[in-house]
């Protein structure tokens, strides 16, 4: 709790009995977790609220019932499931789209519009495979008597990535996907949102990667993936060159955040293996000494 008001307070969101007062833009972190199971930890997924929309980067698993949770909880009505209207993947692995059938398919035939799918490609393959583990879900409610507001939203509408750029434009918000380097992934993207009073960068899962520094420079925000490297020292050595050849270690995170100066670097999705969570946070800290918090699912950040 001590830190949740951290997040509430010092970082500007005021909360009343009655919930969170929304700001203009303001960032809900639905799941901070990894591959490896957490029960108090979901898998990837990040929110960010602006004007009354709610655009979510990744569904790792558990992810829509920490959405659920945060309108409940925070009275943040734009994270009902069936008002989140943009989902935008950063790549196709199981922790990060895991809870894509479950936001797809909760309460869609209460839902007036299609999900609007943007992610690499491989994203409408792997829609088509959810319509399939659905259809007969999706027949029956269409065939009985349940009142369904809008048939279509049995399905999303998929956008697949050709390349780096802007890939959401409307009204105050822009979005634009950048490359980052992630395993053997050809296509692996993290995503920088743009609205008038915030930039918020999120790198995904990634490698040490000069394209998130040059996106993540001056921003308000920079959600970005981290290894504990006290934990990492001790994996065998076959682990150790996997994880790093994926993944970010906290002395490279530290200096990348050193030369790109985000007003706050949040840590999720992170990898401590036998080494307590909090040493990538402490380790950061040695190397940085800008604002640095490791998030929790739930936080809110604006």
């Amino acid at each position: 709790m001590k830190k949740r008001l951290f997040c509430l307070a010092v970082l500007g969101l005021s909360a009343s009995a009655s919930g969170v007062t929304l700001a203009e833009t303001q960032v809900v972190m639905l799941g901070t977790g990894t591959p490896v199971p957490d029960g108090e930890r979901a898998g990837a997924g990040v929110a960010v609220i602006h004007d009354g929309e709610a655009y979510v980067f990744d569904v790792g698993a558990g992810v829509v019932e920490r959405a659920t949770q945060a309108a409940e909880r925070f009275d943040i009505e734009p994270l009902s499931p069936i008002n989140i209207d943009h989902l935008f993947l950063t790549h196709l692995h199981s922790d990060h789209v895991l809870d894509y059938p479950e936001l797809l398919a909760t309460y869609w035939w209460r839902r007036s519009d299609q999900l609007q799918v943007i992610g690499p490609p491989g994203t409408h393959a792997m829609s088509e495979g959810i319509y399939t583990m659905l259809a007969d879900d999706t027949e029956t409610r269409l065939k009985d008597k349940s009142p369904v507001t809008n048939p279509e939203a049995a399905h999303a509408a998929v956008t697949e990535i050709s390349g780096p750029g802007t890939v959401y434009e409307a009204g105050e918000i822009r979005i634009d996907a950048f490359p980052v380097s992630h395993g053997d992934w050809d296509e692996a993207y993290g995503y920088k949102v743009t609205t008038p009073d915030k930039t918020i960068v999120i790198s995904g899962d990634t490698s040490i990667d000069a394209e998130v520094q040059r996106q993540a420079e001056g921003a308000d925000i920079l959600i970005h993936e981290v290894i504990s490297r006290s934990g990492w020292a001790d994996l065998p050595e076959q682990w150790q060159a996997y994880h790093q050849y994926a993944h970010t270690l906290s002395d490279e995170l530290a200096g990348l955040a050193n030369a790109a100066r985000p007003d706050l670097l949040v840590l999720y999705h992170v990898l401590h293996y036998g080494a307590p969570i909090e040493s990538a946070l402490e380790e950061v800290q040695q190397r940085y000494d800008g604002e640095v918090v490791l998030a929790d699912d739930l936080d809110v950040f604006r």
